[in-house]
């Protein structure tokens, strides 16, 4: 009888060490892909000069959470739109590519609308921070690759305005 016992005791053990160690399902959390919202326009020209180089369909990020978030958990972006930052005050930032799906070019401007500084071709999902090297007010995230497409340069001015 203490045989039987004992095996049924070593039974129920082993199958409670065998069910506890089952190896757990990775549980994958699912976010649903956030669509451009068109809020309003931006031309950018060479040098302060009347000469318009391009145009974008943007959408702005003025709140803490837009900011914070900007183009994260988005598959893409048309070739015309862009996101366009806009800060309180003129300063140094500094952005990353946190849970950004695809490679952006990221354009640093001075509060007097004029580009300051780059950072071209910005990979995707990369959280190294990207420094706008001086003072800006202003970040306009396009998609990778354009700004050298466009021939965009330090000096070259923007304007914009909302829908």
């Amino acid at each position: 009888m203490k045989n039987i016992l004992k095996s049924w005791v070593l039974l129920i053990v082993a199958a409670i060490l065998v069910f506890s160690c089952k190896e757990e399902q990775k549980k994958t959390i699912a976010t649903q892909s956030i669509d451009f919202t068109y809020e309003g326009d931006l031309t950018i020209f060479l040098n302060a000069s009347d000469t318009v180089k391009t145009k974008f369909n943007i959408e702005f990020a003025e709140t803490d959470y837009e900011t914070q978030t900007g183009l994260m958990y988005r598959k893409g972006m048309e070739k015309n739109q862009g996101m366009l930052f806009i800060f309180p005050d003129e300063r140094m930032h500094s952005f990353y590519m946190k849970n950004t799906e695809f490679p952006l070019d990221i354009i640093y401007i001075k509060e007097n609308l004029t580009i300051a500084s780059f950072q071209e071709n910005a990979q995707p999902l990369n959280e190294t921070g990207l420094s706008s090297q001086v003072p800006i007010k202003y970040v306009l995230e396009i998609n990778g690759g354009l700004a050298q497409e466009l021939g965009l340069s330090i000096g070259d001015s923007i304007s914009f305005s909302r829908n």
